[in-house]
């Protein structure tokens, strides 16, 4: 086991893997912005190291500066979170030609699996199904338009490397097909620095879900079940739940099996989230794989019971899972709500600023993941995220009405939260009946 971890995060994420390391008897270190400096979380971890200033182009993206860091101090590890430099794979070989292990996937199941057109060749190797489209990135733009009328009218423009919607375009018709694809080229270009695109058929009315899996060095992997991450506003994820409600189980089955067998076919290790498209009849599509530990975790710990965290840190350290498929059990269901600074009354605009009062919710099934306190000063420099908000009850109707009930006690003020936004969500009567799909706010909430 490592002796010294440094956490190459921040904020919510940082604070989580410190209490993970501390309960595995190891010595958390962390690195921050001159815009954390002072910042509560960092007062649990052994150090902090101040590595420039507060834009993370000059701080958490800095990562020589982060290796020096890890340097200094003697850790063993560096585990990057989530975001950042968390997916980078020159990251992952710098740490480990350093000697310091990265705690995540090799640099060479990231270069396979992070670049999205790479990702699709190895599912189709793994006999995994893939929405239709390009074999490969885009060359040419006259070839491109080809692919797009031979595959039929909406497609989808997407960045090859990254996530998060940056680099990404829902194209309906022939004209706005090459503005479509310049542009999504030069917002990839500013998000990734990797301009390279793909082309895909539109699934008309998915749900978007993921399979959390978990893999050691000793041949081990195994997946933890599926969260529905549907609930989505330009293409962010607000709202994820496990089991998803929307398949059933023959597809939770074989969605869950496919995500293993791409797994293994890419020599995967750690945790990872592999998504996927579902439509209307229960066709299920591999989209991408994200290399890390997911913003949505909690879920998939609370309906397995697993601590996710600890076992990414014991499978990074070389220890085989100690669990199998067999004896993994999944129990009742789990509900997370993103909580962030955002005015949903005005096109949500982040509302960065000074948190006066901060009063979460308790009670059982109830847990809050956030760094946030009295007092705590949102920085217009980062994402937006103030807490996690996650419920789980023995039935989905239990884990809907405990989570109406803590939006409303959730109490952070004055700055505008989603909170209020969020609970319309679970209110509306299709998302209760489980029958949305990824264009329901679009439709509904936000038309």
């Amino acid at each position: 086991m490592f002796r010294r971890i440094l956490i190459a995060n921040r904020g919510e994420i940082a604070l989580r893997i410190i209490r993970a390391c501390r309960e595995l008897g190891i010595e958390p270190v962390c690195v921050f912005s001159e815009e954390d400096r002072g910042s509560a979380y960092l007062a649990h971890a052994e150090r902090a190291i101040c590595i420039g200033g507060p834009a993370p182009r000059d701080s958490y993206l800095k990562s020589d500066r982060i290796i020096a860091a890890a340097e200094v101090v003697g850790a063993d590890a560096v585990h990057p979170g989530y975001g950042f430099l968390a997916e980078n794979p020159q990251f992952a070989e710098k740490c480990r030609a350093c000697n310091l292990e990265f705690i995540g996937p090799s640099a060479e199941a990231m270069h396979l699996l992070g670049n999205k057109a790479a990702a699709r060749a190895a599912a189709a190797r793994a006999k995994v199904p893939t929405v239709p489209g390009s074999e490969g990135i885009i060359e040419d733009e006259h070839d491109a338009l080809r692919l797009a009328e031979r595959l039929g009218f909406p497609v989808m423009i997407k960045a090859a490397a990254g996530g998060g919607g940056r680099g990404m375009r829902i194209v309906r018709d022939r004209k706005a097909f090459s503005p479509a694809l310049r542009q999504a080229a030069e917002e990839a270009r500013a998000a990734f620095g990797d301009p390279s695109l793909y082309v895909e058929k539109y699934v008309e009315q998915p749900r978007h879900v993921e399979v959390q899996i978990l893999a050691d060095r000793h041949g081990n992997v195994i997946h933890f079940g599926e969260r529905d991450c549907t609930i989505q506003r330009r293409y962010q994820k607000l709202i994820e739940e496990s089991p998803s409600p929307g398949i059933d189980a023959r597809t939770r089955r074989d969605l869950c099996a496919a995500a293993v067998r791409l797994a293994k076919q890419a020599s995967y290790t750690c945790a990872g989230t592999f998504e996927f498209l579902v439509d209307a009849k229960g066709r299920y599509y591999f989209m991408e794989v994200n290399a890390r530990i997911q913003v949505e975790h909690p879920v998939t710990e609370m309906v397995t019971g697993i601590d996710l965290i600890r076992a990414q840190i014991r499978a990074a350290a070389g220890e085989p899972l100690g669990i199998s498929q067999k004896t993994l059990v999944h129990r009742g269901h789990a509900l997370e709500c993103r909580i962030n600074a955002e005015d949903p009354a005005n096109n949500f605009r982040p509302c960065p600023g000074r948190i006066e009062r901060f009063r979460p919710p308790g009670g059982f099934g109830v847990r809050v993941d956030t760094h946030a306190h009295d007092g705590y000063r949102i920085s217009p420099c980062y994402d937006s995220l103030i807490a996690k908000l996650i419920v789980h009850q023995a039935t989905r109707d239990e884990a809907l009405a405990c989570m109406r009930r803590c939006l409303r006690e959730f109490v952070i003020e004055p700055i505008k939260t989603t909170a209020p936004f969020l609970c319309d969500v679970i209110n509306h009567p299709d998302f209760i009946a489980g029958t949305v799909d990824t264009g329901f706010l679009e439709r509904t909430l936000l038309g």
